[in-house]
């Protein structure tokens, strides 16, 4: 009798460091780790620098798969607004890239049981922490993927903040929302040229077909919707790493040099 294996899950997608991209990634956010821990003094903000400057990469990598020069310049982008403006959730930024990976299909797989599960995780914890806006885009992710169709991550979105409004003290010491405000701004501004339809080359990881521009296209949307809804509930600070990557993505669609 022939033991199946397991479908390996969807949102699984380890570095391969024979790509200098991937180089890149690793090398600048320990590099904006140690940075954060010199100039602020502090080892929790240093470890939200470098986490926030690696996942502006991997969100940049969902959004546009065929250029790795703007994943590297959203790492530096994500590094200037947390060093600016202070670490924010990093919850947010999580379920952000889980939840566009499973709609981009960069993997080409299908989200398995354990996928769903860890958005339904990963949208509460958004959700019980304030990052509403990030918490909705994981938990909708499924619905939105062309080869998943799941509505239960969704409930993650309806978990109550459980932290209560902090004090103008804690604001100070923690930083401003200034910087990922003016980000996210800006790459909103750029949305209409983010949004118009592009080929796609890359392959998936481990799949033999390309990346479908359908998909594409539809994370792309669903992270201009994002970042416009934490702008609307003020909730920018946990969206800084989508925020940087969709700006950088904006960019080059503008011709602008991005690395």
């Amino acid at each position: 009798m022939t033991k199946t294996s397991a479908p390996l899950p969807a949102l699984a997608r380890p570095l391969d460091f024979s790509l200098s991209s991937n180089r890149f990634a690793v090398l600048g956010a320990g590099s904006a780790l140690l940075l954060g821990r010199a100039l602020r003094g502090d080892w929790r903000q240093a470890l939200g620098v470098g986490g926030s400057a690696f996942n502006a990469w991997a969100v940049a990598r969902e959004l546009d798969p065929d250029s790795p020069e703007t994943a590297n310049a959203a790492l530096l982008v994500a590094v200037a607004v947390t060093l600016l403006g202070g670490a924010g959730n990093p919850m947010g930024g999580a379920a952000s890239l889980s939840g566009l990976r499973l709609v981009a299909g960069t993997t080409g797989r299908s989200a398995t049981p354990i996928d769903h599960a860890a958005l339904l995780l990963q949208s509460a914890l958004a959700a019980a922490t304030g990052q509403r806006s990030a918490a909705l885009l994981a938990g909708l992710a499924p619905l939105l993927s062309a080869e998943s169709r799941a509505l239960w991550p969704a409930v993650g979105a309806a978990v109550p903040r459980l932290w209560g409004r902090k004090d103008k003290t804690g604001e100070k010491r923690q930083g401003t929302q200034v910087p990922a405000t003016v980000v996210t701004l800006a790459a909103l501004a750029l949305a209409p040229l983010l949004l118009a339809p592009e080929t796609v080359s890359s392959r998936c990881d481990r799949s033999a077909r390309r990346v479908r521009e359908g998909d594409l296209q539809r994370a792309r949307q669903l992270a201009v919707l994002a970042l416009l809804a934490g702008l609307l509930g003020r909730q920018t600070r946990g969206l800084d790493s989508l925020a940087a990557a969709t700006l950088t993505v904006g960019l080059r669609r503008l011709n602008v040099p991005t690395g």
